[in-house]
């Protein structure tokens, strides 16, 4: 499943330029997370990379775009035109 970004969202930065998709940009008031982008870095990293480094915990599984892995990872070759 995608991620989504929580309300206690500090805006630091630091999850946007690790996002290897793009998927990750500044909205109104925090940092949004595009769920058509998000493979949560399968293909790429073995743990999704903005989770890793956000300091305030506020990146979860979004509920409403919930994904297997081979979903996630067809969305990545989609995106990537990898396999």
């Amino acid at each position: 499943m995608a991620l989504i970004i929580t309300d206690e969202c500090i805006n630091c930065d630091v999850c946007e330029p690790e996002c290897p998709n793009g998927a990750i940009s500044q909205g109104d008031e925090i940092y949004v997370i595009e769920p058509s982008l998000c493979t949560e870095c399968i293909g790429h990293y073995e743990t999704s990379q903005c989770v890793e480094v956000c300091p305030v915990d506020c990146i979860i599984k979004d509920p409403d775009h919930e994904e297997t892995e081979e979903e996630l990872r067809a969305k990545y070759e989609r995106i990537t035109g990898e396999s």
